[in-house]
């Protein structure tokens, strides 16, 4: 039975991108060498890291004076790397509250130095995207959350910023057209558009840098990575392969702007239907509903088994909702065919005409 995985992250990645990556496992650039025991700066390697970052900055029209590098520790990581890099000593920076993964960014920017939130949604469990907020002009940057998968929100818009503005687009990255200019960090874990999860990506302006007068650690230093082309330790050679696999097949369909288009497609299907059938109901406000997550529940709560066994027969897998919210949560990143959404809300029809 073919599987349909709306899964959260790690993610649904093309059929075809698995096949490449299961092959080079077994012999990698017919070297009879598996690409994971090879050396990560062997010259098949540096050219799978070139292709990655020359990927990037083709896909999302990265302007110059940026650096784009693939790292470890995922967006948590980034929580701390990013205050390091950007907040003074005794410095402050204004932060959104959207959802788990942003409150876990300003707990760690704490450790540093003033936070201030300048928009907050967790007064109705994060189900909305505060706007019309000020962002003060004395911090040393802005941060927000493009998309919150576990709530199912997504910035539609992003404001006007007169500091430094950093996004976390860990659940987005790829999926939509953004104007990188606007911002000074970009970061994003690999697991939901990219790849397996393992590396992260950082498009970083370079000019922002070093100006804290702080001594950042080592490894928390972007300066450092930039300088060592992300080979200042041994980076997580699978997952980067697997990710510039992604962003060529990305590149094959059209880019960015056609796959936005096919985004917009599923997740206009799957609210119509959430809208339209009696017996289900979306959780997040419609204008900041997500375009990757889909979070919507039954209106009947004793209804819940029959809808579980249509979806599992129908080979639906990871629409369970997280546990803080409930319900489900159909995650529809870019390798979701339409085909598969298809399913799902037959699988919604089917239960209202039962």
């Amino acid at each position: 039975m073919k599987k349909h995985n709306f899964s959260a992250g790690p993610c649904i990645l093309p059929q075809e991108v698995l096949k490449q990556a299961s092959d080079a496992i077994l012999n990698f650039n017919n070297d009879n060498l598996s690409l994971i025991e090879i050396s990560h700066r062997s010259k098949p390697f540096v050219a799978v890291m070139d292709k990655a970052v020359e990927l990037v900055k083709e896909l999302l029209n990265v302007p110059k004076g940026y650096s784009v590098l693939f790292l470890q520790g995922g967006a948590s990581m980034e929580f701390l790397m990013v205050p390091f890099n950007l907040m003074k000593i005794n410095g402050k920076a204004a932060y959104t509250n959207t959802g788990v993964w942003a409150k876990n960014a300003i707990a760690e920017a704490k450790k540093l130095g003033d936070v201030i939130i300048v928009g907050d949604s967790s007064d109705t469990n994060y189900n909305y995207i505060p706007k019309g907020y000020e962002i003060p002009s004395d911090v040393d940057y802005f941060h927000c959350t493009s998309n919150n998968t576990i709530y199912g929100t997504q910035m539609k818009e992003f404001p006007n910023s007169t500091t430094l503005m950093v996004c976390d687009m860990s659940s987005d990255i790829f999926s939509r057209r953004i104007d990188v200019s606007r911002f000074d960090i970009i970061y994003a874990g690999a697991q939901k558009n990219m790849g397996p999860a393992g590396t992260t990506l950082v498009i970083v302006k370079d000019e922002v840098l070093g100006k804290t007068g702080r001594n950042i650690p080592t490894m928390l230093d972007y300066n450092t990575h930039i300088s060592k082309d992300s080979m200042f330790n041994t980076p997580p050679v699978f997952p980067i392969y697997v990710s510039m696999l992604t962003l060529q097949w990305l590149k094959n369909l059209g880019g960015v702007e056609v796959i936005e288009k096919m985004n917009q497609e599923k997740a206009d299907l799957l609210y119509a239907e959430i809208d339209r059938n009696p017996l289900f109901e979306g959780t997040a406000a419609k204008e900041d509903r997500s375009n990757m997550n889909v979070c919507f529940l039954l209106n009947d709560s004793s209804k819940e088994d029959a809808f579980n066994t249509l979806w599992n027969a129908a080979g639906i897998s990871g629409i369970k909702g997280h546990r803080s919210v409930g319900g489900y949560r159909a995650s529809m990143y870019n390798a979701m065919p339409i085909e598969s959404v298809q399913v799902l809300i037959d699988m919604m029809k089917k239960l209202e005409q039962n």
